[in-house]
Formats: structure tokens, C-alpha cells, sequence
């Protein structure tokens, strides 16, 4: 029997260029909306200012003086992304518990609970929209006006919006995992707490610890950025140091700033083995 003719252009081809004629159609208003001309980068001199700006930031700054206040920032800084994941993780964790639907008694058979389980689900998520839909920035504006300047503010920032994230984050995980055991407790008469941590935790903690750490490590830069508004840690000092035009300053903290994400991943890499 003689071998099948191999075509000679992709079956598929007409599909992906109209494919992509469509997502060009779309995305081309959006980019003209937002201003995008990267060719502006190479007209006249403007690659001249962007080097003689970026050669401002070498050499690092060493000096033994600013070397104390930036590892005072870094601890500052991670304490604010450290505490702030604590407290959104209090607030997650009841709120993914209500908003998960595998974990709703309510829903195990017909009762008079059901109209009643799937209000509070729906408000729960309502809230938790409202939570992560206002940038952890205001919010740290918010607190700055009630605490003054200070970490405090972007702990309690990170709490309120990261909580939101986290809960959003875990309910969907819970969801979308295997939620036949979860029922079976539930139609055992076990807790909605039991059937959590005893069935739907074992068979997504990879996937929550993960996302968890990296929340951490967003927190940790939303942490520097909510420092140029008064709420401490790095974001405070490399306000400083550019207000002050010290490029050297603003490097080190750059590369401190590096080293901390290159930390943090390192430490999602090694939870994510201890817990396959």
C-alpha cells in the first residue's frame, strides 16, 4: 500500500491568519488609543537621553552610611509584604470557605437552606470583588490619612486588596479540584472546616502554597511602590534618592530590590517540592 501524500501547507493555515487578521483588527484601535508609537524611542536624540539617564544610575552607591539605611528599608520592606500576606490570608481563608460551592451543605439536597446558601455565596464574592477591585495604592492613601506615614499603612493596604486576590484565587482552586470527597464528608455529617482541610487542602496545596508565595513576592514590589506614597520600606527611600537625583542610590536599591524577587521565587520553587 502506498504511502499517504504529505500536504504540502498547513490544513489549519486559512484558520490562524484569520485568526490573527481579526486580533490585529481589534488590538490596532487599542494601541492608537494608548498612544503606543515606539519609534518615537529613535527619533532625534532621544536614545542620547535615555543613555546619559541610565548612565546616571552607575556606579552603585556603597557608602557605608546608605548601606545602613537600605537594609533597615529591606527589612522594613519585607516585614510590610510578610504582614500584610498574614492578615490577607486570615481574611482569605473564611471567605474562600463561604464562597466555595463544594463546601455548601445547602446544596447536598433539596431544603428550605438553599435560596439562603447560594445569597451569602454570592455576597461573599460580591465582596471579594470589591476587595481586590481598589489598587492596594489608594488604599495605602487611605490608611496614611488615618495612621500617618509609616508601614502600618501598607500592611493594612496589602490586607484589605491581597485578601480579596487570595480569596478570589483559593475559591477558584478549591473548585476546580476533585470535590467528590469533599461531598462525601458533607453527606457524612462532617463540618464544612473538616471537609476542607481533610479533603479539598490535601489535593491542592501544591497549587494554593504556590500561589500564596507568589503573592508574597507581589507584595513585596506593591509593598516599594506604596513606599512614594509615606508608607515606608524601599518605596520611601528610592523616593528619596530620585527626589534627590542620586542615580547611585536608586541602583542599589534596584538590585536589592532584584535580589529579594530572585529570593522569592527561589522559595516557591523549594515549597512547591516539598509539597509534590
Amino acid at each position: 500500500m502506498a504511502p499517504l501524500p504529505v500536504p504540502l501547507r498547513d490544513p489549519a493555515a486559512r484558520r490562524r491568519a484569520t485568526a490573527a487578521l481579526v486580533a490585529l483588527l481589534l488590538l490596532w484601535p487599542l494601541l492608537v488609543l494608548a498612544e503606543f508609537k515606539p519609534w518615537q524611542l529613535f527619533a532625534g536624540g532621544n536614545l542620547q537621553v535615555m543613555a546619559s539617564f541610565l548612565a546616571g544610575f552607575l556606579p552603585p552607591a556603597t557608602a557605608p552610611d546608605f548601606l545602613a539605611l537600605l537594609w533597615k528599608a529591606t527589612l522594613e520592606t519585607l516585614a510590610i509584604a510578610t504582614a500584610g500576606i498574614a492578615l490577607a490570608f486570615v481574611v482569605a481563608v473564611p471567605l474562600a470557605a463561604m464562597a466555595t460551592r463544594a463546601l455548601a451543605v445547602s446544596r447536598i439536597g433539596p431544603g428550605p437552606g438553599r435560596a439562603t446558601g447560594a445569597a451569602i455565596r454570592t455576597a461573599t464574592r460580591a465582596l471579594l470583588t470589591v476587595l481586590r477591585a481598589i489598587p492596594e495604592v489608594v488604599w495605602a492613601l487611605v490608611f496614611v490619612r488615618a495612621l500617618g506615614l509609616g508601614p502600618g499603612a501598607g500592611v493594612l493596604a496589602l490586607a484589605v486588596t491581597y485578601g480579596g486576590m487570595l480569596g478570589k484565587v483559593y475559591t477558584e482552586i478549591l473548585e476546580s479540584g476533585d470535590t467528590r470527597s469533599a461531598r462525601a464528608l458533607l453527606e457524612a455529617g462532617s463540618p464544612r472546616l473538616g471537609a476542607l482541610f481533610y479533603a479539598l487542602v490535601p489535593s491542592t496545596a501544591q497549587e494554593l502554597a504556590s500561589y500564596t508565595v507568589y503573592r508574597w513576592e507581589c507584595a513585596v514590589r506593591a509593598s516599594v511602590v506604596m513606599g512614594f506614597v509615606g508608607a515606608g520600606g524601599l518605596g520611601q527611600l528610592m523616593d528619596q534618592s530620585m527626589k534627590m537625583l542620586n542615580g547611585g542610590e536608586a541602583s542599589t536599591i534596584l538590585l536589592t530590590f532584584l535580589a529579594l524577587v530572585i529570593v522569592a521565587d527561589a522559595l516557591s520553587a523549594v515549597i512547591r517540592r516539598v509539597l509534590a
